[in-house]
């Protein structure tokens, strides 16, 4: 499985960003988020950056990813405050998926 991690830019490269996670600095391509800027935040994967994030969403996902490995240890947490965002909503699907009904000429 592969888990999206926030990072904080902390220097510019030509191609690359420099960012921070928990203290450690890695090198992030930002071919598809174009130029960023030091103190944006990026949404990453795999070592590549696939959106830019604001800071408050970006302290709403290191607050999951805590409360994962904290769960992962065994250690007592507390989910609404760590999941807030997922309390009052009912899980939606995009788009792309609401607006194209499965065919009916579809074979048996």
């Amino acid at each position: 499985m592969c888990v999206g991690v926030p990072m904080r830019v902390v220097e510019v490269l030509p191609g690359h960003a420099v960012c921070d996670y928990q203290g450690d600095l890695h090198q992030i391509d930002t071919a598809l988020v174009g130029d960023v800027e030091p103190g944006e935040w990026l949404m990453t994967f795999l070592g590549a950056a696939r959106e830019t994030m604001d800071e408050a969403s970006a302290r709403q996902a290191l607050s999951a990813i805590s409360a994962l490995d904290a769960l992962m240890r065994g250690e007592a947490v507390d989910l609404d405050a760590a999941f807030a965002d997922l309390l009052a909503r009912e899980p939606q699907l995009p788009d792309h998926l609401l607006s194209d009904p499965i065919p009916s000429d579809l074979p048996e």
